[in-house]
């Protein structure tokens, strides 16, 4: 495994793992960011198991490449999300910022990994 994919990887996985964690324990900063991209707070819990369940996928991924582009590609589409529900209410650039940058790890992780999607389909 490159060296590269090994940091990028553990980036995410710190990343889902802290923004995970500070959702499901809720944390202040998260439940007012909830409220300010109107959400409900359940949606708040159902976002922090689904980034923890890609830290899963994610520490799999250091064994099995294929599970760690899949990974990336779910939390690209996660991060697209973000992205799109924080322009929607016109949050300033440093509020959309960590997921700008995790859409970009997700993306370079993929490219990685790119001969491993490929397995799925021939």
């Amino acid at each position: 495994m490159h060296i590269l994919a090994i940091i990028l990887q553990s980036w995410l996985l710190f990343s889902m793992a802290f923004f995970g964690g500070s959702k499901l324990a809720g944390a202040k900063h998260q439940v007012d960011l909830f409220n300010e991209i109107r959400f409900p707070q359940w949606f708040r819990v159902v976002t922090g198991i689904v980034q923890i369940a890609a830290c899963a996928g994610l520490i799999i991924g250091y064994w099995n490449a294929e599970i760690a582009a899949w990974t990336a590609v779910f939390i690209g589409v996660m991060m697209l999300v973000a992205i799109v529900s924080h322009v929607r209410v016109k949050h300033p650039f440093g509020k959309v910022f960590p997921a700008i940058l995790n859409l970009a790890i997700a993306i370079a992780v993929v490219c990685l990994y790119a001969n491993e999607l490929s397995n799925l389909f021939g």
